[in-house]
């Protein structure tokens, strides 16, 4: 496995965890439809959560958000719909990123609630 792919799959356990140590349901990891792939949809309440994940070894280039770019918010929202579709879900959502940094043993974890919504970018 390619060192970026591990980096990358433990990124998202991280992820996960953090998101049921905090209470969310994870319902499914890495849902494709299409060309779209959600890496976290989560439920709290009664609301869905599309989480995008990004893991990265340094901020040199800058933080692990800034690398959602607007063609992959657009992905995210169009899986969004076909899963909402798929399982008939009519109520609240949210789109949230959770930026991972891992330098050696530290890890930090930012997780960004509402971090776009769309159409308003």
């Amino acid at each position: 496995m390619a060192k970026h792919n591990a980096l990358g799959n433990k990124g998202e356990q991280l992820a996960v965890d953090f998101l049921e140590k905090n209470n969310y349901l994870v319902l499914e990891r890495n849902w494709r439809s299409g060309k779209s792939e959600i890496d976290i949809i989560a439920q709290q309440a009664h609301r869905l959560i599309f989480v995008e994940v990004k893991t990265r070894s340094s901020t040199y280039f800058g933080t692990p958000e800034t690398f959602v770019t607007a063609k992959k918010q657009a992905q995210l929202v169009k899986g969004a719909i076909e899963f909402m579709h798929k399982v008939q879900h009519d109520g609240a959502i949210r789109f949230d990123i959770i930026a991972i940094v891992i330098v050696k043993e530290s890890i930090e974890i930012n997780h960004i609630e509402d971090a776009f919504f769309p159409g308003l970018e």
